[in-house]
């Protein structure tokens, strides 16, 4: 068995800080086992609402609960959302004897039931399926080709996690999208979802989804911003400022998972991985989602020019900005676009990051790593993170986020009002850049006088 051990010192120390943790994620992503490990040699009950009698027993949670101590495990808690209210009322007890750690399946409805409940009495952890630093740099390729889902990477072999991944997606599209309130036949979601894979590592436009699918583009955003906020895609704000280029304003989009990503589009093993033209995204978003598992409270955006000049990520790693670009090839070599980056953006670091080479430099400041090493920078970040208790910040308002709650929460209010983002990227009108201001930038102005 995998043990996770980052995940599981966020819940415990969530379940410090708070006396309630909603650890959620999509499904077969590894919560409940997760929940049964932290319960290990603890005095615990479990209430699995997938299961008869616990959800018969939770009928009137009132008289189930109030009497229990010790820590408190509600699996699939999205099933029955008129439980936040009791969960409020237990919680608010003084000197309360239990602890409640919720496992959903993360959604826009699920988190905003939990927000308006439970309101500064929970902690959020976000999980998705293995990561990196989960299996090993050994697993690279498997954890690449099959995904993270555990049913998937731990599979006997590549036709059984094909299978398996094949079969997810149909159950997925056919019951799941419909907890999210899409209002669309399982035919359409899975022509969006399809378009999403076909698109993977692309600049969004919802209206040429919106075209090919019968849909308005309004539509087609608010499908996809609650497919972002069940964890199963990625829209990857971009950063701009007024530097005096014509910048690109529109995200780009992911499947999060690069097994599901595979499956869609039937690449079955890695002959048929390595042969594809969608080898290039295909790490692009692989490792993306591994940078970012280890920067979980980290803000992140792609820069890109309209003459084409590009930065996959943008982020700050112990209050440095530093730049990635993942590239596919073994011996990356210095390039026009990353000397601009660098150049325009003002990066402290420019990492090169690829499947297999060790590190040497390409220029001052610009270095080719591996994805190990790249994700052992983002480790000592997070250790850097808890031992001052501060975050740095590269946020602009009104952009998706990288958070699952965060990004949850803003989809919920998009429901609730109906009323369709700004703009076709999904952004509201940016005022005020926190990390532009502190580096010495303001939106709308120029850069600052750039270095000899």
């Amino acid at each position: 068995m995998i043990r996770r051990e980052t995940l599981i010192k966020a819940v415990l120390d969530g379940l410090k800080r708070s006396p309630a943790v909603a650890l959620l994620g999509p499904r077969q992503c590894g919560k409940t086992t997760l929940a049964r490990e932290i319960a290990a040699g603890r005095a615990t009950r479990f209430f699995d609402l997938e299961h008869p009698a616990d959800e018969a027993a939770l009928q009137n949670p009132l008289l189930a609960l109030e009497s229990l101590r010790g820590l408190v495990v509600v699996d699939e808690v999205q099933r029955m959302p008129q439980l936040f209210p009791v969960l409020r009322v237990l919680i608010d007890r003084p000197d309360t004897p239990a602890r409640f750690l919720l496992l959903g399946s993360a959604s826009p409805h699920l988190v905003r039931g939990v927000t308006e409940s439970l309101a500064g009495r929970v902690a959020f952890v976000d999980m998705q399926g293995f990561a990196l630093a989960d299996v090993g740099v050994a697993a690279l390729r498997s954890l690449w080709l099959r995904g993270g889902f555990p049913r998937s990477f731990l599979a006997t072999g590549e036709p059984e996690s094909f299978a398996w991944r094949t079969d997810f997606l149909r159950t997925f599209i056919d019951r799941d999208f419909g907890t999210l309130g899409l209002g669309a036949t399982p035919a359409s979601l899975g022509r969006l979802w399809r378009m999403v894979a076909h698109h993977h590592g692309q600049y969004l436009n919802a209206s040429e989804f919106g075209r090919s699918l019968g849909e308005t583009h309004k539509t087609v955003q608010r499908h996809l911003e609650m497919l972002a906020a069940a964890c199963m895609v990625r829209l990857l704000p971009p950063w701009f400022v007024n530097l005096g280029k014509r910048l690109v304003r529109r995200p780009k989009i992911y499947v999060r998972d690069s097994g599901l990503l595979h499956a869609l589009l039937g690449i079955p093993d890695e002959a048929a991985l390595f042969g594809h033209p969608k080898l290039g995204g295909s790490w692009e978003g692989f490792a993306l989602e591994q940078m970012l598992a280890r920067l979980p409270h980290a803000d992140a955006f792609f820069w890109a020019t309209q003459s084409g000049a590009e930065l996959d990520l943008l982020t700050t790693i112990r209050g440095k900005r530093v730049g990635f670009e993942f590239k596919v090839a073994d011996a990356p070599t210095l390039t026009r676009s990353m000397a601009i980056a660098k150049r325009d953006l003002d990066l402290d670091r420019l990492v090169v990051v690829s499947p297999a080479c060790r590190a040497y430099r390409l220029a001052e400041g610009i270095e080719v790593m591996s994805l190990e090493e790249a994700v052992g920078l983002a480790d000592s970040a997070e250790c850097h993170s808890a031992e001052c208790g501060k975050k740095t910040s590269l946020v602009m308002p009104g952009v998706i986020p990288v958070a699952t709650a965060r990004a949850a929460h803003a989809a919920a209010e998009v429901i609730a009002t109906r009323s369709p983002p700004a703009s076709a990227g999904g952004f509201l009108p940016t005022t005020k850049s926190p990390a532009a201001g502190a580096r010495g930038l303001r939106p709308g102005s120029p850069s600052r006088k750039r270095r000899g």
